[in-house]
């Protein structure tokens, strides 16, 4: 268990990923540097070093109204503030699913979706990249004030007649849970907006740290969006009860629905019982107070089928007070120091584990690359200086003889380099077949297909045979695209053995690379429309199938989104795959060059044989010492990406 906050944890992390960026420029420098470097792998490094800076950690905290969700979110992330970032009041202040970042290229604003977007079959997703769509109101982090002010913009209501409503699938007839929310006039209120995106320069948000803050079941069960990306992409879920009100029907339904079936998926699911303050009442003692929350902490582990060692209890209002006033007292009998270890413990270190084994995995390649192209040019340049130093006291028969074996070999090369030219046309069909299966173009026409046959067929056979008939095209596309690559890779395999044995090039195994975890996805979005709509199928009604059409374009943008990082990833693989090939080609056809150009400089006398095997000589100590530097590159880097084992290996040693 880590003694250091979720904050420093944080700050340990970031450095630790800045760090390894660091050493990943400095291999790439380094390979410019020596001019050992090529377009592709210079793109591949770029590539490695975005995504390095663009990593986010997202934390999604959910709960249904009155738990004080927003104040946790104060006492963990912003009490260094002095003041709450957030609105925290008695009721209900987050009425629309609010993310927390920082965007360094747009000033420090909130952005607000107007609630009417929901009318259309349009995802929060695709709006993001309209920003005449929404609201803008610049945030003034100089004043506190004004800062608060703007907040509560957030929370913001409207009255609505029921149909307006219920168009906007804020209301359902019928519904007891619904009924609550009709005024005397018949009117019901809803939220002014549909998301929130709150731009705001704190020192975690400037990090990476993105955190969600949903509103109750109501916008949960209606915005798909949240229920098919944003929570199951979140690192971690911090769901909150409250003491006051234990384990209620609608946060069993809350966690059943929308967080326990993604338990098995990921891990960072805290469950957090707030509000225990409530229950230290002075007439009692302290062991009476400690019985009497370890008592509702059992309880609620036995309605969600829990540990109870899985459930926090805290007082967030408490914790934030006493991280405002230095009151460590106060800090620690608000238990908000335990829920941040063991949020820290969940998410800091599993985010790592990814992060690293992502990167280790592709510079690893690069560098495997690198190191064989030096080994290649070490081989040659050897070969060289033994066929020159063969050459000493011979006569001129000898010298020619050399140079008619060169040519042979360079007119056998040249024959080989048809085949390789054979080889790169097959290599493109074989990667276009992919990208029939595995294409934008596919995924876009199976996504106008489905909803036109929605369209089509508003009876409840007909919508479930559109729905179950995407799942089973696009399990198939995926399906052959994994057949194509290990045709690929196999193809690729025999040409590196073949060009092996043939030419002494390298032999090397083509990276790998799988589909399965796209399948994966799919399966769990297929599972999500078993659980939450296909249930609503049953009889179908216009509001269930305006629900429906809307579930559907968030799947849909869900499946594009996984498309495009199947793409791209497709993409770098195939170039991973054709890259050392042609490198090696590449460099073993200039060195049978310079081996020929050696040989009939010597044989015309236009330069001593001396000369060239000292040339040779010099470019030998040069190649040994590339060698050197890139393993110890290659130690530097190992070392950013695990400073804790090469830590054990050093004093192992």
């Amino acid at each position: 268990m880590s003694n250091t906050s979720l904050a420093e944890q944080f700050e340990h992390y970031s450095a630790w990923r800045e760090r390894l960026s660091s050493r990943i420029a400095g291999y790439r420098d380094w390979l410019n540097e020596h001019e050992v470097n090529d377009g592709q792998i210079d793109l591949r490094l770029q590539h490695l070093l975005d995504r390095l800076a663009e990593d986010k950690l997202n934390v999604a905290f959910v709960a249904e109204f009155s738990r004080g969700k927003s104040e946790l979110i104060n006492a963990i992330f912003f009490a260094d503030y002095k003041q709450r970032l957030l609105p925290s009041t008695a009721g209900r202040t987050t009425m629309c699913p609010t993310e927390l970042l920082y965007d360094a290229s747009r000033p420090p604003s909130i952005q607000l979706l107007p609630i009417e977007t929901r009318a259309n079959n349009v995802t929060t997703a695709e709006y993001k990249r309209y920003a005449d769509e929404w609201t803008t109101i610049p945030l003034n982090i100089d004043s506190a004030e004004a800062m608060t002010t703007a907040l509560l913009k957030v929370g913001e209501t409207r009255q609505v007649d029921k149909d307006e409503a219920t168009r906007y699938g804020l209301y359902r007839e019928g519904d007891a849970d619904a009924q609550l929310t009709l005024s005397a006039d018949g009117s019901v209120e809803i939220p002014r907006w549909r998301h929130a995106v709150i731009n705001f320069p704190h020192p975690l948000l400037k990090k990476g740290l993105v955190i969600l803050d949903t509103p109750g079941l109501n916008a949960i069960g209606t915005e798909p969006e949240l229920t098919l990306n944003l929570l199951p992409n979140a690192h971690a879920i911090v769901f909150i009860l409250a003491a006051d009100t234990g384990v209620t029907k609608s946060d069993i339904e809350v966690w059943r629905e929308h967080i326990a079936t993604l338990q098995g998926q990921n891990k960072g699911r805290l469950v957090v019982l707030n509000k225990i303050d409530g229950m230290w009442d002075e007439l009692k003692s302290p062991a009476a107070i400690e019985q009497e929350i370890s008592g509702q902490v059992s309880s609620c582990a036995t309605m969600l089928g829990l540990d109870a060692s899985q459930i926090y209890p805290v007082s967030a209002q408490k914790g934030l007070l006493a991280k405002v006033t230095g009151d460590a007292a106060l800090l620690a009998r608000s238990r908000l120091t335990e829920l941040e270890r063991a949020l820290s413990d969940e998410l800091i270190p599993s985010k790592q584990e990814i992060v690293r084994d992502n990167t280790e995995s592709e510079i690893g390649d690069l560098m495997h690359s690198t190191s064989s192209l030096l080994n290649a040019r070490l081989t040659n340049v050897t070969e060289q200086l033994g066929e020159l130093t063969g050459l000493r006291g011979k006569n001129e028969e000898v010298v020619q003889h050399m140079m008619t074996k060169v040519e042979e070999e360079k007119v056998h090369f040249e024959k080989g380099l048809q085949q390789f030219q054979a080889l790169r046309s097959v290599f493109s069909q074989q990667s276009n077949a992919l990208f029939n299966h595995l294409g934008m173009d596919k995924i876009k026409s199976e996504v106008r297909d489905t909803r036109i046959a929605m369209e089509n067929s508003r009876f409840t056979k007909g919508l479930r045979t559109a729905m179950s008939g995407f799942f089973t095209h696009v399990d198939a596309n995926i399906t052959h695209s994994a057949a194509q690559i290990e045709e690929i890779k196999t193809m690729m395999t025999a040409m590196y053995k073949k060009f092996n044995t043939d030419h002494g090039l390298p032999e090397s195994t083509p990276p790998s690379y799988s589909t399965f975890k796209y399948k994966k996805e799919m399966e769990r979005l297929e599972k999500s429309y078993n659980e939450h709509f296909n249930t609503l199928l049953n009889m179908l009604t216009n509001e269930q199938y305006t629900l429906t059409a809307k579930f559907f374009e968030t799947l849909a943008s869900r499946v594009v989104n996984i498309y495009e990082v199947a793409n791209r990833e497709a993409d770098n693989w195939l170039k991973a795959v054709m890259a050392p090939m042609e490198t090696q080609v590449r460099e073993h056809q200039m060195q049978l060059r310079r081996r020929l150009e050696s040989i009939k400089r010597i044989h015309k006398a236009t330069d001593t044989l001396e000369d060239r095997i000292a040339e040779l000589q010099q470019m030998h100590n040069t190649v040994i010492q590339q060698l050197a530097e890139l393993e110890k590159l290659r130690t530097h880097v190992a070392a950013a990406l695990n400073p804790a084992l090469m830590q054990e290996k050093a004093l192992a040693a």
